[in-house]
């Protein structure tokens, strides 16, 4: 066992081995998300990105694109 894992409790050793488990039952595109998610920087892109889409801000896309 681990050293980082002799120093859990019971009940945080239960809590990983069950976010182990459903992080295996995560699909390609959930962890792509996650991924994401993890990323402070691409947090704060696609919070800036979201702004700007409320404010009507942003690259217009051609109509033929």
């Amino acid at each position: 066992m681990s050293s980082a894992l002799k120093g859990t409790s019971g009940a945080e050793l239960v809590s990983l081995e069950r976010l182990a488990h459903l992080l295996k039952g995560l699909s390609p595109a959930e962890l792509e998300i996650l991924e994401l998610l993890l990323d402070e920087e691409a947090c704060v892109t696609t919070a800036q990105s979201l702004k700007e889409l409320k404010d009507g801000i942003g690259i217009p896309v051609p109509d033929n694109a």
